[in-house]
C-alpha cells in the first residue's frame, strides 16, 4: 500500500468516525437543534477560515458570483438537512435515522438524471429497489423505547428529507467542480450561521461549560476538522475505496447508539438497514448485476 493509500484510508476512517459520533453530541447538549445547527456553523466556519487562510485559498480570484452564489444555495441545503436530520434523532433514535439517512445516493441518482442529464441503468434500479424494500422493513417495524408510532415515522420522515437536501447540495457541489472544497465548505458554514443568526438573537444561550465545549466539539472537531480529513481522503483515495471506507459511519452510529442509550435495532430493522447499505454499496461501488456470476467463477476456478 502507497503512502497515499495509507494516509487517505486513516483521513477517511477518522472522518467516518468522527461522524458517526456526532448524534451524541447534539443529544447531549440538550440544546434546540437550531441553536446547535448555529454554533456548528459558528465555530465550522473559524476553523475553516483558519484552515483556508493559512492555505491561501481566501483569494478574490475563487470568489466569482456564481461560485458564491452555488454555494451559498448549497449551504441552505446543507443546513436544511442538518436540521432535519439532528431532529430526526430525537424521534426514530441515531441508529435508525442514520440508517435512513444512508439512502441520500438514490435521492442524488435521481437528480443527477433530472439535471444533470446522467443515465440510470437497470442495475441502478435494482439496487434502488433494494434499498426501498429495506425502507419499508424500517417504517413496518414498531417503535422502540416505548415511542409513539406518530413519533417514530416523523423519525423516518425527517432522516429522508434529510436525505433530499444532502443531495441537492451534493449537486450543487457537482457544479462548482475546480473550486477549492475548503473555500466552498467555508461559504456553506457562514450562510447557515447567517440563516439562523435570528433564532440565536432571541434563544436563550447555553448555561453550562459541559454545553459550551459539547458545541464547540460539534463546529471544530465534527465540522471543521471532519471537514478537511473527509477532503483530503478524497484527494488521495480511488473512488471505490472512498465508497467502501464510508460505510465505517453508520457502523459507528449504530454502536454509539447501543453504548450511549441502549438502543438495539429489532430484527426487521436490521434486515432493513442491512438491505440499506448493501444497495448503497452497490451503488457507491458499482457493482453490477453481473458482478455475481463473475465471482462465482472466480471462486469455482480458485477451489
Amino acid at each position: 500500500m502507497n503512502k497515499d493509500l495509507r494516509r487517505g484510508s486513516a483521513e477517511m476512517t477518522a472522518a467516518m468516525l468522527i461522524s458517526g459520533t456526532i448524534g451524541w453530541f447534539v443529544l447531549m447538549s440538550g440544546q434546540p437543534v437550531a441553536g446547535v445547527v448555529f454554533w456548528r456553523c459558528v465555530f465550522g466556519a473559524v476553523t475553516l477560515a483558519i484552515l483556508a487562510a493559512a492555505l491561501g485559498l481566501i483569494d478574490l480570484r475563487h470568489l466569482r458570483p456564481k461560485v458564491v452564489g452555488l454555494s451559498v444555495l448549497g449551504g441552505v441545503a446543507i443546513v436544511i438537512n442538518w436540521l432535519l436530520l439532528f431532529e430526526a434523532y430525537s424521534h426514530a433514535s441515531i441508529s435508525i435515522a442514520t440508517m435512513v439517512y444512508n439512502t441520500q445516493p438514490f435521492m442524488l441518482l435521481g437528480l443527477g438524471a433530472l439535471f444533470l442529464g446522467e443515465k440510470i441503468t437497470p442495475t441502478k434500479l435494482f439496487w434502488l429497489s433494494v434499498a426501498f424494500i429495506g425502507m419499508l422493513a424500517i417504517v413496518s417495524a414498531k417503535p422502540a423505547g416505548g415511542a409513539g408510532t406518530g413519533h417514530y415515522l416523523a423519525g423516518i420522515a425527517l432522516s429522508l428529507g434529510a436525505a433530499f437536501f444532502y443531495a441537492i447540495a451534493a449537486i450543487v457541489t457537482k457544479l462548482l467542480k475546480g473550486t477549492p472544497p475548503q473555500l466552498i465548505a467555508l461559504i456553506q458554514v457562514l450562510t447557515g450561521a447567517a440563516m439562523l443568526a435570528p433564532f440565536a438573537m432571541t434563544a436563550p444561550l447555553p448555561q453550562s461549560a459541559i454545553q459550551w465545549t459539547l458545541l464547540i466539539t460539534i463546529g471544530v472537531v465534527h465540522t471543521g476538522i471532519m471537514y478537511i480529513l473527509l477532503y483530503g481522503a478524497i484527494q488521495r483515495l480511488p473512488t471505490h475505496v472512498t465508497g467502501a471506507l464510508s460505510f465505517i459511519y453508520p457502523i459507528a452510529a449504530i454502536l454509539v447508539d447501543r453504548i450511549a442509550f441502549g438502543h438495539q435495532l429489532q430484527p426487521v430493522q436490521i434486515l432493513g438497514s442491512a438491505a440499506i447499505l448493501l444497495a448503497a454499496a452497490g451503488t457507491n461501488l458499482g457493482w453490477t448485476l453481473r458482478s455475481a456470476p463473475r465471482i462465482k467463477q472466480h471462486a469455482e476456478r480458485s477451489a
